[in-house]
């Protein structure tokens, strides 16, 4: 991979994770607590759920609040031994804005 896009590769990864942690279907506090043995699920598919699907806004979201914990992070990094990374972080923000501000956004 070349050099210049490993912000990009880094960016959208973690971005599709939490894409995808978005879509996880919801946990109630009562399954946290688990239940009886005897009542535990079995089976092929017995543990599976189905996941919420996102609206295109949710995504939008997502993808914002990515961005905007990059830069956030960044800001935190402001001594000179830190640059490196805080660019890396700003590059990155740079990369899913630009997703954001393509053709057919808000």
């Amino acid at each position: 991979m070349r050099a210049r896009d490993k912000a990009a590769v880094s960016a959208l990864r973690s971005t599709l994770a939490a894409l995808d942690n978005a879509e996880a279907a919801p946990v109630d506090e009562a399954e946290l607590r688990g239940v009886a043995l005897e009542q535990s699920p079995v089976g092929a598919g017995a543990t599976e759920a189905v996941r919420c699907e996102l609206s295109e806004r949710d995504a939008v979201e997502v993808v914002r609040a990515e961005a905007a914990e990059r830069l956030e992070a960044a800001a935190q990094f402001s001594a000179p031994a830190h640059a490196d990374r805080a660019a890396r972080l700003r590059a990155e923000a740079a990369v899913l804005l630009r997703f954001l501000d393509g053709p057919g956004n808000d």
